[in-house]
């Protein structure tokens, strides 16, 4: 059984209404990153949109048959939305309710996943992905 392991990140400037998320897969031995901006979202709204985004590009990496066979390992440091996604505390907000279905919808697809809650200081090449969109020079 192959193992892929996730981290899982996302962040906000709020004043400058930026958003971003970062991934870094642990695939075949290599390192696959990747990151995104995306504004308009909250904090909470862009740690379930990393979560979401690893998963489709899981799928497409492996393709549908090898993931039923793989035990992906998510890891992200957020305490709230962490434990929401194992089903531990209760969604609120309409808004991450609706992203909550959405990796509900692809998490049937991954039999052998796990979601671990982390520090944040192992989270660190997530984070960098994050802020490296957040900061951009010609963002400012």
């Amino acid at each position: 059984m192959e193992e892929i392991k996730v981290w899982t990140d996302g962040g906000v400037i709020n004043e400058k209404n930026i958003g971003a998320i970062g991934i870094v897969i642990l695939i075949d031995g290599k390192i696959k990153s990747y990151k995104a901006r995306i504004d308009k979202i909250t904090n909470n709204e862009a740690e379930y949109l990393a979560v979401i985004y690893a998963l489709k590009k899981i799928k497409h990496l492996l393709g549908k048959n090898k993931i039923k066979n793989s035990k992906i390992i998510i890891h992200l440091d957020s305490e709230l939305i962490g434990n929401q996604l194992l089903g531990k505390y209760k969604i609120k907000e309409e808004n991450l309710q609706k992203l909550f279905i959405n990796f509900w919808n692809l998490k049937i697809e991954f039999p052998l996943l796990e979601i671990k809650i982390i520090p944040r200081e192992e989270n660190s090449r997530a984070d960098k992905l994050v802020k490296s969109v957040l900061f951009e020079k010609k963002l400012f």
